[in-house]
């Protein structure tokens, strides 16, 4: 019998053909590429060719495409006789489909926004493990068990504002505010199929227990909360001023702050007696069955290695896990906030738990 985090992934299975007739099959990745926004992702000058690896390497990325393909340049430009095809979509959604193709795989590698799903693939068997290389002076011990996927940057769970509809003197300062009905009709968030939102519950569940969480999520509904399906939904409208908050990973507002909205951030629940910020972590995986392993296993070495974590600070104002890695400017160090006592890896893990209450409440 399918687990429930599994029936999830199959329910999306229409969602998955329809992303596919848009365009969903992996596309060629060639230094000719688009960049996005920031700085230059080209290979930086202490950086070695290495034509010993070669072959195709297909990339399933629950990152959006902007936002992972100068990684995949940086790479493509050190194994220069790889050809990397990159397929984009949900996580959810290619995480049907790796759930699918497990009988004959289609992709090599899979890369995710976050823990939650990605833990829900190792436990029905989908990764092949592997340590990458370096990977021992990662910080926070992010790993799967047997080693079947790597965490590779760190994300906060923030509040945004509109700064032409909020004063400052009325910010919230914790996520449990955002149930307060002055701010009825006026928050945004991402929905019950978005794996950083699955996570925050699940890390929630650690930390405040089912009850509390499920008040939260309840008073959030109440609310009148706008639930989308993912989180530039989510930035867009605040920055539009279609809404005054929005819940999302703090690397949304930088990036709607360089489109030129006026929107602010507030990194939640620091006082004395609040949980502290919520985090999440990226992670990537070695696909069991791959049909290039070399390629793979030469992926996962570099986004872990100091070039491509540069490159995650750099295009995506995350925080990389390997210590020495300049932040973005703009972004506020982590070590500046009290962080919420929950481990990550072992919150994720209780998935069924987390799906059961999201259901529950009737969470969008």
């Amino acid at each position: 019998m399918f687990s429930k985090s599994k029936l999830l992934f199959i329910s999306l299975a229409l969602a998955l053909m329809v992303n596919a007739c848009r365009g969903g099959t992996p596309t060629a990745v060639s230094e000719d590429s688009a960049v996005a926004e920031g700085p230059t992702s080209s290979l930086s000058p202490e950086a070695s060719v290495d034509a010993g690896v070669a072959g195709r390497l297909v990339v399933y990325t629950g990152r959006s495409e902007p936002l992972i393909q100068p990684v995949i340049e940086a790479f493509h430009a050190k194994y220069p006789n790889v050809e990397v095809l990159l397929k984009a979509g949900s996580n959810s959604e290619l995480a049907n489909a790796l759930i699918e193709e497990q009988a004959n795989p289609q992709a090599d590698v899979f890369i995710t926004t976050e823990l939650f799903t990605i833990q829900s693939l190792a436990v029905q068997g989908v990764f092949e493990p592997y340590l990458p290389k370096g990977a021992d002076l990662l910080a926070g011990g992010f790993r799967g068990a047997d080693n079947t996927w790597i965490g590779l940057t760190r994300r906060a769970r923030v509040i945004m504002y509109n700064k032409d509809l909020v004063a400052e003197d009325e910010l919230p300062d914790s996520i449990f505010d955002l149930t307060d009905p002055k701010w009825r009709g006026q928050v945004a968030a991402a929905g019950s199929t978005n794996g950083s939102m699955q996570a925050q519950i699940a890390a929630m569940r650690q930390l405040i227990g089912e009850e509390a969480t499920q008040e939260w999520l309840s008073g959030l509904i109440a609310n009148e909360v706008t639930f989308f399906g993912g989180h530039t939904d989510v930035r867009k409208a605040v920055g539009a001023g279609e809404f005054k908050l929005g819940l999302v990973n703090h690397y949304y507002y930088h990036l709607q702050l360089a489109e030129g909205s006026n929107v602010g951030i507030i990194f939640p629940d620091q006082g004395e007696g609040q949980i502290g910020l919520i985090t999440n972590t990226t992670a990537a995986a070695v696909v069991k069955g791959t049909k290039n392993l070399p390629a793979a296993q030469a992926f996962l070495d570099f986004l872990v290695s100091a070039e491509g974590q540069k490159l995650f600070a750099e295009q995506n104002y995350e925080y990389p896990l390997l210590p020495g890695v300049p932040l973005r400017e703009g972004v506020q160090p982590l070590d500046g906030f009290r962080l919420a006592a929950v481990d990550l890896v072992k919150a994720s893990l209780d998935f069924d738990a987390t799906f059961d209450l999201m259901e529950r409440v009737g969470l969008p």
